[in-house]
């Protein structure tokens, strides 16, 4: 017997619900009053299980409760639902609930068909949020079976933690580390991207050509990519870059693929590559003018705004009404001067350098080798004594190399800081010798690396004004990130640092740790009440930091702005409990390199951020002109060209104005882009309706606190928080153990978990209560059925509350698909079930809140709920119409949203095949005239 989605059967003594996942012979059941993890499979083909239908009972008249049963069964029923009716299907699913803002993105996805979207928010926004929201939704409409998320390697672990505790999908990483493992469990001939449905999966190792062919033809029908600016084709032609965006355009050639790019700097500085990324979302961005202004334009300016979201903070802190409580962000500048004697050995080393470089008589490769040599020598002598003595007394990483062209490249990646570092972070010294151990060159660097190893500690002026500077941040209730360039200098910055503070816990996490091993010292580190992290920017991407730390000192000025952004942006982001993080950027005075990183990149970008209020990526050629400028420093003739203000030099003036122009084209593209043609009214209704049918926070902390308080578990309130203590029931104790500190609000605390509609302990408790109800247990904290006596209402009045069960049905071409949608619908009469008097939704909702004003004996309540009872055949005529009624509603609602679907072949019906299931019954009598019963 074939039984239909959303049907009841009846097997192993219990009730069911049918799922969609089921077959003719093989049928997936959830639990009548369970949660989605209360799933079985039962075999129903030949020897297979007993199955038979069944149907959803009436409230027994003999087993009755008072009103608060009502209220506390609906939110249960409201809170048990994961698969709601309406049009934003994934909200009844998330483990956390997204700012109004972070649904427009989604909004704009439901209107294209394929989905084909760049989000481009500023840091700290959301942006990986706002994806994985459109790909839950897409799975739980029907419309995709699988995701795949690519990214750099070093996220894989985050996208994996937030895939699985917000957004409820088990995605398995695919990298060059758990590949193997993964083959072992793939049978013969089959893929790892057709053995597991969701995947995430390293940038840099599909696009080799052993997983390129593989990918793109087993790849899912929706891809994320994130951090997509690194996958941008530009003029320069870059290997990695160039296979990345061969693989992206394999997978923008399938015409029904659906494609989502994440960048918080799609431009990256040029136009050319800007525009690859928007040609994977339509071709016919290739063509677009440079310069989208003008009437002339407003059409092309319309079709790419359906495409591109992009905002700052300032366009999401306030909207729809909502407050997106972002930080307040001060930034400091804190100088110190050398001492005496490591000023000596700067001058001492940098005219070692000048001599070393200016010496044109060797040979190309080797002249190149020595110039990145001495960069990446006075780069660690401005960072700390250690890092200098290190890359003094190693051979230099290039010293072997013979390829010049090899060589400028490596040297950039080693010592500047690239926009992109392939998730493989270089913190380690670049070493400096590069003649034989025996020469005198060689012994030169082995003297002043004695030199700067006897500069440790009371003759480090650097680390002298850092420990004042931690000191006072400390003191004023802030838990501070000390980022530095080089594992040396984070080591030996920690060891002073926990040497000379009492009662602060210091730990240093360097590209030494694997990602694993970062996480846990960053988890372990938290629990500190006074805590210090030291870090390598092998944390400025990847970790969320805001949770436990507050404020972000930049021992090291990076030499690429986009660094200052990213390390900043582990704290100032949505999520920060504190309402202040401090930013302090330490250099030296008298330090020729720190001045020169300072005024030509660091100060114009903070000028470009603080006037138009978002971070704009330093031009491409931003390395080049450093170049130019360090030239200037080492190969200059005379004392007066190294003493020529920074500012001055033309090079630095070309790379301002370059600059400039790069922030106004991006103030324009983020004025245009901001997705304000989005009416947030129309968000709005939609969040609000969909809300109101599955439960806000505010029901959430109302029904936790309500059921808490009927199972005579003490709760007591302190600033926002609750502590519960050990419940006495065991099935409670299985959720709050021997105690437990919650929130229902935005604000982060450690040691404190923050319950949403769809956390694990409120699914649990509201299948717990809907479960007891449901079986009619005795004790159990809600009933079915209900009477009071009340001043409330002047006639009999009856609440239902009705559960609703629909077919969402898509069709596409060949392709079929149908999800079960539930909705929990409190409707109410007055009078009798045979001229009943329905209510507005205004009126019903005020029933929730009525208390009772005097006793009623319980053969009277019994009696009463028989006579409704009784008449229930009259009521069914309606409560079907309501139910055909509110497909359609829901119907318009999808269509609403969906609104590219039907225009682009794809259609939706929703259905009702079942009556609405009355889970409760509860009757309110008014007072008697002159209060006598």
């Amino acid at each position: 017997m074939k039984y239909d989605i959303g049907s009841m059967v009846k097997t192993r003594g219990r009730e069911w619900i049918v799922l969609p996942e089921s077959s003719e012979d093989f049928l997936l059941l959830k639990s009548l009053g369970g949660s989605d993890l209360e799933v079985a499979g039962v075999y129903v083909g030949p020897g297979g299980e007993g199955v038979s239908s069944a149907s959803f009972s009436l409230p027994q008249a003999t087993s009755f409760s008072d009103a608060s049963s009502a209220r506390l069964l609906r939110d249960a029923a409201k809170l048990a639902i994961r698969s709601g009716a309406g049009p934003f299907r994934s909200l009844a699913r998330l483990g956390v609930e997204p700012r109004p803002y972070q649904l427009v993105p989604l909004l704009m996805a439901l209107r294209l068909t394929p989905v084909r979207l760049l989000i481009a928010d500023d840091v700290g926004i959301g942006k990986t949020v706002e994806a994985a929201l459109i790909a839950r939704e897409l799975l739980d409409r029907g419309e995709i079976g699988r995701l795949a998320v690519l990214c750099p390697p070093h996220l894989a672990e985050q996208w994996q933690a937030e895939l699985r505790s917000k957004f409820g999908i088990d995605a398995t990483p695919v990298l060059p580390t758990t590949v193997k493992r993964l083959e072992r469990q793939c049978r013969v001939g089959e893929s790892i991207f057709e053995r597991f449905k969701h995947v995430i999966v390293s940038l840099d190792f599909v696009k080799t050509d052993r997983w390129r062919d593989d990918f793109l033809r087993k790849a899912p029908e929706l891809v994320i990519v994130d951090e997509a600016h690194t996958c941008a084709e530009g003029s320069e032609g870059r290997s990695k870059r160039h296979q990345r965006y061969r693989l992206l355009e394999g997978l923008a050639a399938d015409p029904e693929r659906n494609l989502i790019l994440v960048t918080a700097t799609p431009h990256s500085g040029k136009e050319d590559a800007f525009r690859s990324l928007l040609k994977l979302l339509n071709p016919e961005f290739a063509s677009l003018p440079l310069d989208l202004s003008g009437q002339q334009n407003e059409r092309a300016r319309a079709q790419l705004a359906r495409h591109l979201v992009q905002r700052k903070r300032a366009d999401v802190r306030s909207y729809m009404d909502a407050q997106t409580p972002f930080p307040e962000r001060s930034d400091a500048e804190t100088t110190y001067t050398l001492h005496p004697e490591y000023a000596r050995l700067f001058g001492d080393v940098l005219a070692y350098a000048r001599e070393s470089v200016q010496d044109t008589g060797e040979a190309l490769n080797r002249q190149r080798i020595r110039w990145w040599a001495a960069l990446g020598l006075l780069r660690a002598l401005a960072s700390s004594p250690a890092a200098a003595a290190e890359t003094l007394s190693n051979r230099a990483t290039l010293a072997d190399e013979q390829d010049v062209g090899l060589i400028d490249s490596l040297g950039q990646d080693l010592v500047y800081d690239p926009a992109e570092d392939e998730g493989q972070t270089l913190d380690t010294t670049p070493g400096t010798q590069t003649e034989s151990e025996a020469s005198e060159d060689t012994r030169r660097l082995l003297e002043f690396a004695a030199r700067a190893e006897a500069l440790r500690g009371g003759k480090d002026a650097k680390l002298g004004k850092l420990t004042g500077i931690v000191k006072d941040l400390l003191a004023s209730g802030h838990h501070p990130i000390v980022f530095c360039r080089f594992i040396a200098t984070a080591e030996y910055v920690a060891q002073a640092l926990r040497s000379g503070l009492d009662g602060v816990e210091v730990r240093a996490v360097t590209g030494r740790l694997s990602p694993e091993e970062r996480e846990a010292v960053v988890a372990d580190l938290a629990t500190a009440e006074r805590r210090i992290l030291v870090a390598t920017d092998c944390l400025s991407e990847g970790i969320n930091l805001q949770q436990d730390f507050s404020a972000v000192i930049h021992y090291d000025l990076p030499w690429n702005p986009t660094r200052l952004e990213q390390r900043e942006g582990r704290v100032d982001r949505y999520g920060q409990p504190s309402k202040a993080v401090k930013v302090v950027t330490l250099y030296g005075a008298d330090n020729r390199i720190d001045r020169i990183i300072l005024e030509v990149l660091v100060r114009k970008h903070r000028t470009i951020r603080g006037t138009l209020g978002l971070s704009v990526p330093a031009p491409d050629e931003v390395e080049n002109v450093l170049d130019l400028v360090f030239q200037k420093v080492l190969l200059g003739e005379n004392r007066e060209s190294m003493m020529t203000p920074l500012f001055e030099l033309p090079e630095s003036h070309d790379l301002e104005l370059r600059w400039q122009e790069a922030a106004n084209r991006e103030m324009r593209s983020r004025s245009r882009f901001a997705q304000r043609s989005i009416n947030p009214e129309e968000v709005a209704q939609e969040l609000a309706a969909t809300r109101a049918a599955l439960g806000d926070t505010l029901a959430v902390e109302r029904f936790v606190l309500d059921t808490l308080k009927l199972a005579g578990v003490t709760v007591t309130a302190r600033n926002g928080r609750y502590e519960i203590e050990r419940p006495g029931l065991p099935e409670l104790r299985d959720l709050f153990g021997n105690g437990l500190r919650v929130r229902f609000d935005d604000v982060q605390e450690r040691g404190t978990v923050t319950l949403g509609r769809n956390s694990a302990l409120v699914e649990g408790l509201a299948s717990f209560v809907l479960g007891q109800a449901l079986d009619d247990q005795e004790g159990s904290l809600a009933k079915r059925a209900g009477v009071i006596r009340t001043a409330g209402v002047s006639t009999q009045t009856t609440l239902l509350l009705l559960r609703h069960r629909f077919h969402l049905n898509g069709r596409k071409g060949n392709r079929t698909w149908q999800t079960l949608a539930e909705e929990l619908d409190p409707v109410a009469f007055r009078g009798s079930p045979a001229e009943p008097q329905w209510l507005s939704a205004e009126e019903v909702r005020a029933l929730f809140d009525l208390q009772p004003d005097s006793n009623l004996p319980a053969p009277v309540k019994q009696q009463r709920l028989e006579g409704v009872l009784g008449g229930f055949g009259a009521l069914q005529p309606h409560l079907l119409e309501r139910t055909e009624d509110r497909a359609r509603e829901l119907l318009e609602a999808h269509e609403r949203v969906r609104g590219a679907a039907r225009g682009l072949g794809a259609t939706y019906a929703l259905e009702a095949p079942t009556p609405p299931d009355v889970l409760g019954l509860y009757l309110f009598l008014p007072q008697p005239v002159g209060g006598r019963s």
